[in-house]
């Protein structure tokens, strides 16, 4: 009787690990994960599709994907707003360069939405040179050119470029690394910190579609870079 009970449990762990794992996955109608183009392609079969931009107010009036709905998953009502949407219905989801949205959908799908589709960010999709729509009270854009970025990396001295955001996670834990790197290193190294939000064109231009990224350069020309968190031996490594 114990065994038989022991493979019941088995069998019932077996097939929610496999509906678990269909979640992840953009087959079958499950949601998940899908690139740019993918996203792009379900959202335009859908015209009444609920799709969610997650970012800032500012972020959002700074370009936006079309008929995209602004709900700030740090604002005090978020729950509130995801509420009003149709469970029934997939929600499309997506932030500047995938974080945020990964927590929202993750709180979708375990607040009953069964469809989710995760799109990696603002930064992917333009790169990509995808359609972007600014609202009537978009903020001017700021930040540097690429001429202007070139300007800034070329130096006799090492340049360590930090891509960065004031939201993003990763890009505080990597912060005091770098400012480590930048005094120790300061006779041969200096550290320009670019922020992703002010710098929107620039990140396109470069192709970079997620942060924390750092660049190394030397008399203007890139010799090394790095996406995602990233030891201090590693970078001080590339450092003659």
């Amino acid at each position: 009787m114990i065994q038989k009970l022991k493979n019941i449990t088995l069998s019932i762990a077996l097939l929610a690990s496999i509906s678990l794992g269909s979640c992840q996955q953009n087959t079958n109608g499950k949601g998940g994960k899908v690139s740019v183009d993918e996203f792009e392609q379900l959202i335009a079969k859908n015209a009444n599709a609920q799709v969610i931009d997650v970012r800032t107010p500012d972020e959002f009036l700074g370009g936006h994907i079309k008929n995209a709905r602004n709900i700030n998953i740090n604002a005090g009502d978020f729950e509130q707003q995801i509420a009003t949407l149709n469970k029934k219905e997939a929600v499309y989801v997506y932030c500047l360069s995938g974080g945020r949205s990964s927590s929202a959908a993750s709180y979708l799908r375990n607040n009953g939405f069964a469809v989710v589709y995760e799109m990696p960010g603002m930064m992917a999709w333009n790169s990509a040179g995808k359609p972007v729509e600014s609202g009537a009270s978009a903020p001017e854009k700021k930040g540097l050119t690429l001429e202007g970025y070139q300007k800034q990396v070329t130096n006799s001295k090492y340049v360590l470029v930090d891509f960065n955001a004031v939201w993003c996670k990763p890009c505080k834990a990597l912060a005091p690394i770098l400012e480590k790197i930048s005094i120790d290193k300061k006779d041969k190294l200096i550290l320009l910190k670019i922020d992703a939000d002010l710098n929107a064109d620039l990140l396109a231009q470069k192709h970079i579609d997620a942060i924390p990224q750092i660049e190394l350069y030397k008399d203007g020309k890139l010799i090394w870079e790095h996406k995602g968190m990233v030891d201090e031996a590693t970078i001080l490594a590339e450092i003659k």
